[in-house]
């Protein structure tokens, strides 16, 4: 395998002693909402047999909490008496089955939990959640430890290959870690010797309870980035004495769930904390893996050749494609369907309790519902608009066994998506026009580019289904002199390049309004993606973690625009954007001075700017252009009227993406839309 394979760090197995995993890709820890219900573990066992099936060598659970207090919900997936053990077992047959291994996570909340029985270090209320943590009494922190070893005993029962330890990102283990929020002043708390006994404790027992045959991971915090956290020092002296207390491979962790430094998002350059790891690897002799924006098997087969880590954890990467590995391994790391890490459709859907998904993949947890399946007559089906769904409709129709016929008015596919990547931060989105792109090649799409059809066109060519993914036009708000030259619509900067002064008012406070801010603030000089330099300064980050938390002064930002982003609504701008990632828009758009404003009458366009009015006061926004980011509406005219879908019943017309609603260009829904219709055709 080493001399064949692209990738034979990544693909080579890994001997623990005791067993040996496959290869070297860990999928890492996501909360799926599948794990709360356990009427849900049927589609959970599907979603892990699935990636389990694609190659990957060690999944690790979402987190189970060992007790009720650990609940990150009311009545989360918790594993803490017998009866439990039956519905976990279909988890870990169905991965057992496929030739994986399995751990499960044991999470316990502390101040993060959503619930009211939350504990903690010290009553010190968390950010995040509306609840008040009660302080451990010595009393229950030693119930707690015996919850922990309590629940890895049951694991162990319940069939999972080990268990996986979450001590960082922010939960109760970080909480006692870290004198953020450890105020302590008994044995629990003060010194980092006393301050890291709960997990070794926790570990000395959990090992005591399952013997040496069991895998024990823990997941350490390397770089907390909040204020009050550990420095590298504390970082190493915590690792050793989790070797010694019995731990088989440390996972890595970055940055608490309220740090104000983003670590997951799509801006974060790839494997941008893999060095840590690998400074990690020189303090202890057990495997260390890297975690956090490595989504290629290129980047992962870079990682483990520079020495950096053992193994390489990659979560969301298994939402976008349950078989990365199976594909890394044939040579076909060009179909691969890539994260793009924009957190739609997993993290935000956790942080709203509702299931996890993927923007680019709606498959995923979704195993068992959403089945592409062979059709079982053959229709000729065409796919009007080479967008997200567009694209996503047709890839899907063939993979079917339809005879699918894709038009695209343009010379390439992408739509609105070859307009996103140019965005900072949203580079990654050209993976998925190339993934698309493969898949119509294997999946015999007959692509036509520069082609706009007509209806009188698709009815004459005998199509049984037509599936209108034509998108959106730019909607132009009625304010006097909208046609003056100062104005461009955000298609006009983006696509067509128009020059842009600067200053700049933005109508439209949306997602593309906040989009159009990042691009008309990035500074030329700075390629994107970003390097891993330039991106620490600006966030504040010192890498050597000789600072508590890793936090040092960000550098001094030098605007290339003065911008002005403005809306009718008097919501806060921005508050429509998502939950996890919208938080580091609205930072960098506030840290480059722009001016946001709501509540907004746009009164006239004129030569000397845009003429506003705001709470009752008149103002005049000297700008050289104002950009329009003000909504969209659907291009649909290919439907056909009702009268002529009762006079004739073939073809079947279906609309969807933004052809089918234009509120908000919204990438998640048009890709779902695409799949459900295509394969329910």
């Amino acid at each position: 395998m080493m001399t064949t394979t692209p990738y034979p760090h990544l693909l080579a197995p890994l001997d623990l002693g005791f067993t040996t995993l496959r290869n070297r890709v860990v999928m890492g820890s996501m909360h799926t909402g599948l794990e709360d219900r356990f009427y849900n573990y049927g589609k959970l066992a599907a979603f892990y047999r699935e990636r389990a099936r694609g190659g990957v060598g060690l999944i690790v659970t979402g987190g189970i909490s060992p007790n009720r207090s650990g609940w990150l919900l009311p009545f989360g997936g918790t594993l803490n008496f017998k009866g439990d053990v039956i519905n976990h077992r279909r988890v870990t047959r169905a991965v057992h089955e496929e030739g994986g291994k399995i751990l499960m996570q044991i999470l316990h909340a502390g101040r993060y939990g959503y619930q009211p029985l939350v504990v903690s270090a010290s009553d010190k209320k968390s950010p995040i959640s509306p609840f008040k943590p009660r302080a451990l009494s010595e009393a229950g922190i030693e119930q707690t430890i015996r919850d922990y070893a309590r629940c890895a005993r049951l694991a162990r029962e319940a069939g999972y290959d080990g268990v996986e330890v979450m001590g960082s990102e922010g939960y109760l283990i970080n909480q006692f870690l870290c004198a953020r929020t450890n105020l302590r002043t008994d044995r629990w708390g003060g010194s980092i010797e006393n301050r890291m006994r709960l997990p070794v404790e926790i570990v000395k027992r959990i090992r005591q309870e399952v013997g040496h045959d069991f895998i024990i991971m823990y997941r350490h915090s390397l770089l907390d980035l909040v204020e009050g956290g550990n420095t590298w020092t504390d970082v190493a002296a915590v690792a050793k004495a989790l070797q010694q207390a019995g731990v088989s491979i440390l996972n890595t962790g970055y940055g608490w769930h309220e740090a104000r430094v983003p670590t997951i998002v799509t801006s974060v350059p790839r494997a941008a904390f893999s060095s840590l790891a690998g400074r990690l690897r020189l303090e202890v002799t057990i495997p260390v893996v890297a975690s956090n924006r490595i989504n290629m098997p290129a980047e992962a087969e870079g990682v483990l050749q520079r020495g950096e880590a053992d193994m390489i954890s990659m979560a969301r990467p298994f939402l976008a494609d349950a078989y990365l590995v199976q594909k890394a391994a044939q040579g076909r790391a060009d179909e691969i369907n890539t994260c793009i890490g924009c957190n739609q459709a997993c993290l935000d859907h956790t942080f709203a309790n509702k299931r996890a998904s993927c923007l680019v993949n709606p498959r995923a947890c979704h195993e068992t519902e959403l089945v592409y399946a062979p059709a079982a007559k053959r229709r000729r089906v065409a796919v009007v608009g080479a967008g997200p769904a567009g694209l996503s409709a047709a890839t899907v129709a063939a993979e079917c066994g339809h005879d699918v016929t894709l038009y695209e008015g343009s010379d390439s596919i992408g739509g609105q998506f070859r307009i996103a990547m140019q965005i900072p931060g949203k580079e990654e989105f050209a993976e998925t026009i190339r993934y698309f792109g493969r898949q119509i090649e294997l999946t015999g799409v007959k692509l036509k580019l520069n082609t706009r059809v007509t209806r009188e066109q698709l009815l004459a060519e005998g199509f049984d289904d037509v599936i209108v993914a034509t998108g959106i036009k730019v909607r132009r708000p009625a304010i006097d002199g909208i046609d003056h030259p100062k104005v461009l619509s955000y298609l006009d900067v983006l696509r067509d390049k128009k020059p842009v002064g600067k200053r700049v008012a933005i109508i439209g406070a949306g997602g593309i309004g906040f989009d159009m801010g990042e691009f008309l603030l990035h500074d030329p000089k700075y390629p994107l993606p970003l390097a891993l330099d330039v991106w620490a300064r600006e966030w504040g980050v010192g890498m050597k973690v000789e600072t508590p938390g890793g936090l040092v002064p960000a550098a001094q930002p030098q605007p290339v625009r003065q911008l002005y982003l403005l809306q009718r609504k008097t919501t806060r701008p921005g508050a429509g954007l998502g939950k996890t990632s919208g938080w580091v828009h609205r930072a960098v758009l506030a840290r480059n001075g722009v001016v946001m404003m709501a509540g907004v009458q746009y009164d006239r366009i004129d030569d000397h700017g845009l003429h506003i009015t705001v709470g009752g006061e008149q103002r005049l926004l000297a700008v050289d252009n104002v950009v329009i980011c003000a909504g969209q509406e659907s291009l649909a005219e290919l439907m056909p009227s009702e009268e002529q879908t009762k006079a004739s019943a073939v073809p079947r017309f279906h609309k969807i993406g933004g052809a089918a609603l234009a509120a908000e260009l919204d990438a998640k829904r048009a890709i779902r839309e695409g799949a459900e219709v295509a394969s329910r055709l």
